[in-house]
């Protein structure tokens, strides 16, 4: 009777620095499980590596059994991408490592982390990295695929700040990269996602912020199109300090919002002002504000930067049914403020939501070619996610999700933000990477010839 990949793995790797675990185990089911409810597979192995030579040792194994292999850091990939079935998980969970070192302002960060264990690592010395909007998300995830969030405007993306990393090749070699080793990686790892190899390890470049002044403001969802003409003019004449996202979503049915909006749709931004003066934070907010009419909710305060950072929480708590789609956009003409309107009234579930995020300011401060990140000219990237927790409305969320993307497809500048689209084909990666992706072609030829890391937004050696 032959083994199984399990089996076969306490044999071969009867040393192992971690945990083992196959569909036989007890902990299989919840070791298999990503952030996506919708996702639903059957990897034959799932390896919790406890350092980088467990990590070298899952991809030789790997390779060694024909398996396909996926990589895991927080597992919040809409699309699944850290799990995969009949193959080999590389679960890095275990490798949580921060140190922060507050006279340099740097912070090594393990690639197992999640960004709210190192918001609170490094708030205690009242510093902070930019990262994104939910806390939960794993940090190599969202660094490899670029990295948007509350701070974008004011520090750049997360890759702008990455000063190195420690990466297990597909050969199982352990190197450094950084501006100064490996300078074709370190390019490469800056926005092209999982491609190159495994990064069990990132040093970022720390600012000081502490406390911010944020919140959301949230209008009827009839007042949408006038929300988001008054936005697409404000925002990109605000200083660096101001960023606010625009959304549609439904006001949740619980504390602390006010009980007579609860179940509102609205239209709406959520705000974070870099400093701890709420009267300055007002005056830079009061020319969007007094262009419209009164909102259901103005809910905006100081707050420490890691209680912003974990705000939507709650709401969506893993396990969930997800369905992405996303896009860069130049302009916001007047067509889509009303599609935009339309899609957003028709939100067919209270936790399905549209957000705008901007990316200028600091996020134009680095050139098209510095990074993969090619599309550093555009000035917001759009995300369009049907979520709910019950699976029988799985099709209406995709579906919707589906629609909305469509539907403004005309109105986009060609590409997406890799870290928040689906499963959409290879046309779909080469025109998100641009003029960029002959380049991370190459390096890939160079250091993963067999496309061993191909379960991701997938760049083929050239």
């Amino acid at each position: 009777m032959s083994s199984t990949p399990a089996q076969t793995a306490r044999r071969e790797l009867a040393d192992f620095t971690g945990e083992l675990i196959g569909p036989e185990d007890s902990g299989y089911q919840e070791a298999r499980a990503v952030y996506n409810g919708m996702i639903d597979r059957r990897p034959a192995l799932v390896a919790r590596c406890a350092d980088a030579d467990a990590v070298a040792r899952v991809i030789g194994f790997a390779r060694a059994h024909d398996l396909p292999l996926a990589v895991r850091g927080g597992g919040h990939h809409g699309a699944g991408l850290g799990t995969v079935d009949g193959g080999v998980v590389a679960d890095l969970s275990p490798l949580k490592d921060i140190r922060v070192d507050p006279a340099n302002r740097t912070v090594r960060v393990g690639g197992g982390c999640v960004w709210g264990e190192v918001d609170r690592a490094t708030h205690a010395h009242g510093l902070a990295t930019p990262s994104g909007i939910v806390s939960t998300t794993g940090v190599g995830g969202l660094t490899t695929g670029g990295g948007l969030g509350h701070l974008t405007r004011r520090c750049g993306l997360t890759i702008d700040s990455l000063l190195s990393a420690e990466v297990v090749l597909a050969d199982g070699r352990r190197v450094r990269a950084s501006a100064d080793d490996n300078t074709d990686l370190f390019w490469a790892i800056r926005g092209g996602g999982g491609n190159f190899g495994v990064v069990t390890s990132f040093e970022f470049r720390l600012h000081a912020i502490d406390t911010v002044v944020a919140g959301p403001t949230f209008w009827p969802v009839e007042n949408s199109p006038e929300v988001l003409t008054a936005y697409r003019e404000f925002l990109p004449n605000a200083p660096r300090d101001l960023t606010a996202f625009f959304l549609h979503g439904t006001v949740p049915p619980a504390p602390p919002f006010p009980e007579e909006i609860q179940l509102r749709k609205t239209a709406g931004v959520v705000w974070c002002y870099v400093g701890d003066d709420p009267e300055a934070a007002a005056r830079e907010m009061a020319p969007l504000l007094a262009a419209l009419p009164e909102p259901l909710l103005h809910a905006v305060g100081p707050m420490p930067h890691p209680v912003l950072q974990s705000m939507f929480d709650g709401l969506y708590p893993p396990g969930h049914q997800w369905y992405w789609r996303a896009d860069f956009v130049d302009e916001i003409p007047d067509e889509a403020v009303r599609l935009h309107a339309t899609f957003g009234a028709e939100a067919p579930t209270v936790l399905s939501t549209m957000h705008l995020y901007p990316i200028d300011g600091a996020a134009h401060d680095v050139g098209p070619e510095e990074t993969p990140w090619g599309y550093r000219g555009a000035r917001w990237s759009t995300v369009y996610a049907g979520v709910d927790p019950d699976p029988a409305n799985a099709e209406l969320v995709r579906r919707w999700a589906v629609d909305y993307s469509e539907a403004l497809r005309p109105f986009t500048a060609g590409g997406a933000y890799v870290n928040m689209m689906m499963d959409e084909g290879q046309e779909r990666v080469r025109a998100s990477y641009g003029a960029n992706y002959d380049r991370l072609a190459r390096i890939k030829a160079d250091l993963d010839p067999h496309n061993v890391f191909r379960l991701n937004q997938n760049i083929r050696p050239a």
